[in-house]
């Protein structure tokens, strides 16, 4: 009698196998740069490389589903139960006869592919983070941290990196339900979530392992000063924070129900400053794509509810980065956040601009996401940072723990 397997894990396995040797080559260039370093130097490092890969992984998530990609290969890890589409190619070739104008493509089924390849080779280096912070911990499971001149330490333990390791394990999960329910909204929507906290965790992370709190000036100090934050300015960085990652979900939405193009047009929508609108048709969460629960195809003016209530919200969202902006440039607070802040929300204006008056143009649309990250991930890095410097405030005066040799 035969012995047939339940599932078949080979797909997953190969597909983790690609990500190890994605994952080989910044780790290995990393290990050689940074040779000489202490051990939270080089957390610090991998945890920089983690962050800028996750913020290329999500421009190209976007670009996966911006160019139809997301079911290149309608089967989850493999394709078509291969590692690769190179050996997909008789599959792929027959679906493509099947349905000329479906999902299904030879292009689309390496772009969907590689968009798999990148996400495990971060999941890599994430795990290799979590290994050397737990490796690495000293006896009160803190890691040995760089020493100010004023004394102040930041004592970082392994919990933040265990907790990404788990975010990332179900922004996984959630990659395979994006293809195995056929790109249902609500699913792909969380994903996209999932993928800016995971860039916002890194950041808040990096932040940590940065060490010293040091923001301007060259002593820690004067670094202290300028990432402590009144209770207002905070409390308004907070609100800043919870108003993008709002309005990123709206965005999202927007994307997963392709009512981009549903306002053509610029103030107005449709002619008109109110458009006939169904708001409770169009934010039906759970519901397939194009169609409302009950299988009926979606209204236009479901779409243009959704396309609408984005943009009535991004104006507020605008008001609210440019002050945190404006307040932290006046007070002398954060050093470059200010800046960046004010660039990104200008980048915003302008690519959201481009998405609705050029017909949605693939490279304004990847911009679009992308400053949206980056956005989310400079105001995690700025409630961390001052996080850390109102602990170091609080207590200026601690001992330094013993160093865990290099």
């Amino acid at each position: 009698m035969d012995a047939t397997p339940l599932y078949d894990l080979s797909p997953l396995v190969r597909l983790m196998l690609m990500g190890v040797a994605v994952a080989l080559l910044p780790l290995a260039w990393l290990a050689w740069r940074h040779r000489h370093a202490t051990r939270p130097q080089k957390l610090r490092a991998l945890t920089v490389l983690t962050l800028f890969l996750t913020f290329d992984l999500v421009l190209f998530g976007a670009f996966t589903r911006l160019t139809d990609s997301g079911l290149g290969c309608p089967d989850w890890p493999g394709c078509y139960g291969h590692a690769s589409p190179l050996g997909a190619r008789e599959s792929i070739a027959s679906a493509q006869e099947a349905l000329p104008t479906g999902p299904v493509t030879h292009g689309k089924a390496w772009i969907e592919m590689i968009h798999r390849y990148l996400a495990t080779g971060v999941g890599v280096l994430i795990i290799a983070s979590v290994v050397l912070s737990v490796l690495w911990r000293d006896r009160s499971g803190a890691l040995g941290s760089r020493t100010s001149g004023d004394g102040v330490e930041v004592r970082i333990s392994p919990g933040l990196p265990l907790l990404i390791l788990v975010w990332v394990l179900a922004q996984g999960a959630f990659g395979a339900l994006t293809v195995t329910m056929k790109l249902f909204p609500a699913i792909v929507t969380l994903h996209l979530l999932g993928g800016v906290g995971l860039l916002a965790l890194l950041a808040v992370q990096a932040a940590r392992f940065h060490g010293v709190v040091q923001v301007t000036g060259p002593s820690s100090r004067e670094g202290v000063s300028a990432a402590q934050l009144s209770p207002g300015l905070r409390s308004l960085l907070w609100l800043t924070t919870a108003l993008v990652l709002v309005q990123i979900a709206l965005g999202g939405w927007v994307s997963t129900n392709y009512a981009v193009l549903a306002c053509q047009d610029f103030p107005r929508c449709q002619g008109a400053w109110w458009p006939e609108m169904d708001l409770a048709q169009g934010f039906t969460l759970w519901r397939p794509l194009g169609h409302t629960p009950e299988g009926a195809p979606i209204t236009f003016a479901a779409l243009t509810a959704i396309h609408y209530v984005h943009r009535l919200s991004a104006y507020l969202v605008l008001a609210a980065v440019l002050a945190m902006a404006w307040a932290l440039w006046r007070a002398g607070r954060l050093g470059w956040v200010p800046r960046a802040l004010a660039l990104l929300a200008l980048w915003q204006l302008l690519t959201g601009l481009s998405n609705v008056v050029l017909g949605w143009p693939l490279v304004a649309a990847v911009a679009h996401t992308g400053g949206a990250a980056a956005m989310l991930a400079v105001l995690a890095w700025s409630l961390s940072l001052s996080g850390l410097a109102r602990g170091a405030q609080a207590h200026p005066s601690l001992p330094s723990p013993r160093r865990v040799p290099a």
